[in-house]
């Protein structure tokens, strides 16, 4: 099994992480600019790791922590584009994008993370609850921008 390394996004990150992007999501509007991924470097609540085989970004997951007055100071965490390249899959890079966003988490003493995945992506699924997550809890809902009551 090859070494996976993984690390905080860098402004320069930005071309690979869009190529990531579009090979999970076809949509030609995606656009990753430098400039954000540096502003979310600088973001002590989101974090935007990438794993790395020899040099190389093969994955990619970002975390936004949620202020949340329920449970004294703890905050809620929101994983969202956990994306690893299609050859390096079964490789661990998932599993290690989210072990670094537990122990970001677990650092910022969070109550939950939360995620949210397609419900075609069946795989994916049984991923998410092979590492812990359960999928059978609560029910998620979504409304997109397109769809917003302006």
């Amino acid at each position: 099994m090859p070494q996976i390394t993984i690390r905080k996004a860098e402004s320069i990150d930005a071309s690979a992480l869009q190529a990531l992007y579009r090979e999970f999501v076809s949509n030609p509007a995606i656009s990753v600019f430098p400039e954000r991924v540096a502003e979310v470097a600088q973001d002590q609540n989101t974090a935007l790791f990438l794993g790395e085989i020899d040099g190389l970004v093969i994955g990619t997951i970002l975390v936004s922590l949620c202020l949340d007055v329920m449970f004294q100071n703890q905050p809620f965490a929101v994983v969202e584009n956990l994306v690893v390249n299609s050859a390096c899959r079964g490789m661990g890079v998932g599993t290690a994008l989210l072990c670094e966003v537990e122990r970001f988490c677990q650092k910022a003493n969070c109550s939950k993370i939360m995620l949210l995945s397609s419900v075609e992506r069946i795989e994916s699924h049984r991923f998410f609850e092979k590492v812990g997550f359960a999928g059978s809890v609560k029910k998620g809902f979504i409304k997109y921008r397109r769809q917003f009551i302006v």
